[in-house]
């Protein structure tokens, strides 16, 4: 700043303009008449000046202060010669504007160089002492008068020194609250001045770096150049943003680096102001955030991570996910790939041994996993015994599949767990990701990839694709439409034969009601939806009009004059573990009018395994009855020899596997399972007879009972009926048709 700017400002601060000056004569009572007596007068004075000014030096030289400041002849020679033209002005005028500029010039300079207001005013007493003499010589009140003026001058300083003491008491009383106020806040502060790109920071913004204020530069650069290169950008938009007008004050954290090398989060808040030369200053504080950005992290790693296996959990699988499919849409991104592995069993080992022992497995199961993966890769605890992998930067989709045999083999050494020594095993899912696709597409198709695995056997994994998608979507419109099945009267009735073989030919005995579903024009394979009819509970439903449907049929064919034709039914689990279901299939005999010992309910071994003691109740109720019970796929299963103890059986049926495999061992089985059922007055029915050989083998075992294709293909009842009596004796026999009536009665209705 300029000394004409420096005048400028002073005149302001004092508030000098015309008005002022004018209020200041007033209160002297200064006329212009003053001004002419003393301009007539100057001419008299030369020589009292000249006088004073030599008195005044030397009186001045008296003392340290003053003393410090003329001890060289040049500088005492200038200001002799400065004051003789000050004085001349005093008498002469004009008092102008030119006059004012000059006494404050006069005032700032003693300021900068020291000279304290009492001995200012020392020189204007000495001054009006030495005039007195001038003007009045031997008066005899000129020596009062000066008196006076020695005790008025002492006064005018104690009032200027009260003044100036209770101002600066002022100031450094505001000075104290600011500094405690600081402390309070743990706050530094920083000034910076930008088209000088001065930069000023208080003791407590260096303290927070461990540095000293000598140490920072005072440009910009000591601020910026510490600040942490990916917070940077962000630093310089947000003041940007402000010195734009685009944000009313700066605000932003970001990290900057200590004297160590460590970073420190740090919140700066700011402002930028125009000072009175047009000039930008923008000045704020600096506040340690570090604890809080500590305990927002450990918060947000606690949202993002499981709490049990310290993984990755859902949302920062979500996180990830979108990450990757980002860059896989980059160009020359490599391949990546989500694998879903879900425990088999695992629910085995929560029920029997507790869930303190499954989240220890989990847990361990966690940290194989784990192992088996390469840096950059991510595993995620996805709920459950569910986990999700994330491999990127993949060469190829088979790397990923290399990746999942791994975990299988890793997942395959004994666990010891406590006591406790268990081998868990687990299904993974593979599944390429496109960059087309979004998260839950991706873990869709990792999850479809997982359920053929399961499907496949379990403890292996398979790998997705598009036809698993169609099959998905396919098996998703089936189960929609089955809903609606029964009540659009969609489902139908097959019935394949069940007959007594004998030398002379095959002779109808009974029948199999299968359940098929016309749907859409077509017949839905049963193993397309007798499981989702399970899975969702409406085989209860289905399941009823199924034994309804069939017993009004066999029912109708037996007032047909086929009196003594059989009806058999295949049972659900669920069906078997409802605590009504005896007495709805009462109800259903009495309705259609079938008699209980002309309905065969078929079981498999599985459901026998359910609830041992609630399925014995149910089958002893049924058996009371006077309904028949046949175990199905007899040998398929766990083949306990101790079920057809238990439980009141009738009917053994041997699975088709073994009567149509031609090797050695599926012959000894089919004649093992038929002599068992024998010696425990068991009837033996032969499922899956095809071929002539097959019913050569059963008449040599004695085993008078079968069905297949050799017989009929499972026909609805208005075709089933036309073969009755048909001839057939291009087949090798000459006609299916019901037995004789004595021929049963001998056997007292094995069947």
């Amino acid at each position: 700043m300029t000394s004409e700017e420096t005048l400028i400002e002073l005149m302001r601060r004092i508030g000098l303009d015309r008005e002022e000056v004018d209020e200041r004569h007033r209160l002297l009572d200064w006329q212009r008449d003053d001004a002419l007596r003393l301009s007539r007068a100057a001419n008299d004075m030369t020589e009292p000046h000249q006088r004073f000014v030599e008195r005044l030096y030397e009186h001045l030289g008296a003392f340290p202060g003053p003393a410090g400041l003329i001890n060289e002849e040049s500088t005492l020679a200038r200001l002799k010669h400065s004051q003789l033209e000050y004085y001349e002005r005093l008498w002469r005028g004009p008092f102008d504007r030119e006059y004012l500029n000059g006494r404050l010039r006069i005032g700032l300079i003693h300021q900068v160089v020291g000279v304290e207001p009492k001995w200012y005013l020392a020189a204007y007493r000495l001054y009006l002492d030495e005039m007195n003499d001038a003007l009045f010589g031997d008066h005899p009140q000129a020596a009062t008068a000066a008196s006076l003026l020695k005790a008025v001058f002492f006064d005018m300083t104690l009032a200027i020194d009260t003044y100036g003491a209770a101002q600066r008491r002022a100031l450094e009383d505001s000075e104290a609250r600011f500094a405690r106020a600081l402390r309070g806040a743990n706050d530094g502060l920083w000034d910076w001045h930008l088209e000088h790109d001065r930069l000023y920071v208080s003791e407590r913004w260096a303290q927070m770096l461990d540095l000293s204020r000598d140490a920072l530069g005072e440009g910009c650069a000591a601020w910026f150049s510490r600040v942490h290169p990916d917070d940077l950008p962000g630093l310089r938009q947000a003041i940007d943003g402000h010195l734009g007008g685009r944000t009313a004050l700066l605000h932003h954290e970001y990290r900057i680096r200590r004297r160590s090398g460590d970073y420190l989060w740090v919140l700066a808040r700011g402002v930028v102001e125009h000072d009175q030369d047009g000039q930008r200053r923008m000045a704020g504080s600096q506040t340690d955030v570090s604890a809080r950005k500590a305990v927002e992290e450990q918060l947000r790693h606690a949202a993002r991570h499981d709490p049990l296996t310290g993984l990755a959990n859902r949302l920062r699988l979500d996180e990830l996910l979108k990450q990757t499919l980002q860059q896989l849409r980059k160009p020359g991104a490599r391949d990546a790939a989500l694998l879903f592995v879900d425990l088999d069993r695992f629910k085995l080992i929560n029920d029997s041994l507790g869930h303190h022992t499954g989240d220890q497995v989990l847990v361990e199961v966690g940290r194989r996993l784990s192992q088996c993966l390469r840096p950059g890769d991510h595993l995620a605890r996805f709920g459950g015994d569910e986990f999700v992998v994330l491999l990127t930067d993949l060469a190829c989709i088979a790397d990923a599949e290399q990746v999942a045999q791994r975990m299988l083999d890793g997942l395959y050494h004994p666990m010891h767990i406590g006591e406790h020594t268990l081998v868990v095993s687990a299904s993974i899912g593979v599944a390429p990701l496109r960059a087309s696709a979004d998260a839950s597409e991706a873990l869709q198709a990792a999850d479809l990839a997982l359920y053929r695995a399961k499907q496949a056997g379990k403890a292996q994994f398979a790998r997705y694709s598009q036809e698993l998608q169609a099959a998905a979507r396919r098996q998703l419109e089936l189960e929609s439409a089955l809903g609606q099945a029964l009540e659009q009267d969609e489902f139908i009735l097959h019935y394949q034969p069940i007959c007594r073989i004998e030398q002379d030919g095959p002779y109808l005995v009974g029948v199999e009601a299968l359940l098929r579903w016309r749907h859409g024009g077509q017949l839905i394979p049963p193993q397309e939806f007798i499981s989702s009819l399970e899975e969702s509970g409406q085989i209860l439903r289905v399941g009823d009009w199924v034994l309804r449907q069939a017993c009004q049929q066999v029912r109708a064919w037996q007032q047909a004059g086929h009196d003594q034709l059989r009806c058999s039914v295949n049972l659900s689990s669920r069906q078997l573990q409802q605590d009504d279901f005896v007495a709805r299939l009462t109800d259903i005999l009495m309705d259609t009018g079938l008699a209980p010992d002309s309905l065969v309910l078929e079981i498999t071994e599985s459901q026998l395994m359910r609830d041992c003691t609630a399925t014995l109740i149910a089958l002893r109720e049924l058996g009371s009855l006077g309904v028949r019970l046949a175990l199905d796929d007899f040998g398929t299963g766990y083949s306990s020899l101790g079920y057809l103890k238990r439980f009141p059986l009738h009917i053994l049926k041997v699975d088709k596997s073994f009567i149509d495999g031609a090797d050695p061992e599926s012959l000894a089985i089919s004649r093992a399972i038929i002599g068992l059922g024998r010696s425990l007055g068991l009837e033996v029915v032969a499922e899956g007879v095809e071929r002539a050989e097959q019913l050569d083998f059963l008449l040599g075992e004695n085993c008078r009972l079968a069905q297949g294709y050799w017989f009929s293909r499972p026909r609805p009842a208005a075709e089933l009926v036309q073969l009755f009596g048909e001839e057939r004796g291009a087949d090798g026999f000459r006609r299916l048709m019901p037995e004789p009536r004595s021929f049963t009665s001998r056997r007292e209705r094995q069947i």
